[in-house]
C-alpha cells in the first residue's frame, strides 16, 4: 500500500516525506483555476512523486469543462487525471451520464494519461448507476486505510481528512504505480 495526499489551494505547501503520490486540484467548473497549481506541481515533481490532477465537476457544459481542465492541467504522460464527482456548494451535482461523458472525453483527449473517478461512498453506492470509473476508482470512505466499504475495484482510497486529505493506493511500490500510470 502506497501513501499519498490530495491538495487544493487551501494548502500553501505540503510535506512529501513518506509519500508516493499527490493529487492536486487544478480546476472547477469552467472558471476556477487553483492559484497554487504550479507551485504544488513543482513540489510533487521535485520530490519524485507520481502526480495527479483533479477537476471538480459541475453539472452542464461537460465538453467545455473537460477542455478547460486539460488547458490547465499539465500535459505530461504518466500523470493521473481525476474527476471529483460530488455535491457542489449549491447542493447540485453532475448526473451519472455527465460524469461518464467527462471521463470518456478526458480519455479521448489525453490517451497518455490514466483517468480515475473520485467520489465518496454515498455517491458510488447511491448515485452512480453505471459503475464507470475510467481506469480506476478513487473512493472517499473514512475507515481504516486500504479497507473501503465498497464492492468495486479501487486504486486509491481517501481514508481521512484530518488534519488533511490522506490517501493510500493499491500498488506494491512506486514503480508499480508509475508503470500503471503510463498506459
Amino acid at each position: 500500500m502506497l501513501h499519498g495526499i490530495d491538495v487544493s489551494a487551501f494548502q500553501s505547501s505540503y510535506a512529501t516525506d513518506g509519500l508516493s503520490f499527490v493529487f492536486i486540484k487544478a480546476t472547477e467548473g469552467r472558471s476556477y483555476v487553483n492559484p497554487r497549481l504550479a507551485a504544488q506541481t513543482k513540489r510533487g515533481r521535485d520530490a519524485g512523486l507520481v502526480v495527479g490532477f483533479y477537476h471538480f465537476l459541475w453539472p452542464g457544459h461537460i465538453t467545455a469543462q473537460a477542455e478547460y481542465f486539460l488547458r490547465h492541467a499539465p500535459d505530461r504522460p504518466g500523470d493521473v487525471l481525476a474527476v471529483d464527482w460530488e455535491n457542489t456548494g449549491e447542493g447540485t451535482h453532475a448526473s451519472n451520464a455527465e460524469k461518464d461523458r467527462f471521463i470518456r472525453r478526458l480519455k479521448e483527449l489525453r490517451p497518455d494519461n490514466r483517468v480515475v473517478l473520485y467520489c465518496n461512498r454515498h455517491f458510488w453506492l447511491n448515485i452512480d448507476t453505471t459503475s464507470y470509473a475510467g481506469d480506476g476508482l478513487w473512493i472517499a470512505d473514512y475507515v481504516a486505510a486500504g479497507k473501503p466499504r465498497i464492492k468495486a475495484k479501487w486504486r486509491f482510497h481517501q481514508y481521512t481528512s484530518e488534519p488533511h486529505d490522506k490517501n493510500v493506493a493499491h500498488f506494491t511500490d512506486r514503480d508499480d504505480l508509475r508503470d500503471w500510470a503510463t498506459p
